[in-house]
């Protein structure tokens, strides 16, 4: 009699299902808590005054880059304890997970749309060289940027 593959394909599909889930289930969890450190001290009150300053300025520009070092350690306690963010690592983005990048794209596409100019491919180019994202995971995110419509 000649092998049947049924059994063992459905074993696999329900092997990655599971593995996916899990997945779905931690970026679920991430985002419940994504940037909850926003609502406390020390990262509050600096966030109540320079949010709506760099809701007026270009994601990159001079300007926008000097109100984010007004923000010091607020921002750098934000870094420390939400690991989407590059900073968050000694490495960089090569400290990162895949789950990581996903919420880090998604906070991306979240932030640009609070500037009046904000475009996440424009973001994308940007943060390229501010975060040294090498070509391969530049074109994963490009990618993704364009399957799911951004």
């Amino acid at each position: 009699m000649a092998y049947d593959s049924t059994k063992e394909t459905q074993e696999h599909i329900a092997n990655v299902r599971y593995f996916l889930s899990r997945m779905m289930f931690e970026l679920l969890c991430r985002s419940e808590d994504h940037d909850a450190s926003k609502l406390q001290s020390p990262e509050k009150e600096l966030f109540d005054k320079f949010t709506p300053l760099l809701r007026d300025t270009t994601y990159g520009s001079d300007e926008y880059k000097r109100y984010l070092k007004e923000m010091g350690a607020a921002l750098q306690h934000h870094y420390e304890v939400n690991s989407h963010h590059p900073e968050h690592y000694a490495n960089g983005i090569y400290g990162m997970s895949l789950l990581d990048v996903m919420e880090m794209l998604a906070d991306w596409k979240a932030a640009g749309m609070r500037h009046a100019d904000g475009d996440i491919r424009e973001s994308l180019s940007i943060n390229r060289g501010r975060f040294d994202i090498d070509d391969q995971l530049f074109s994963i995110l490009e990618n993704t940027v364009k399957e799911l419509g951004w």
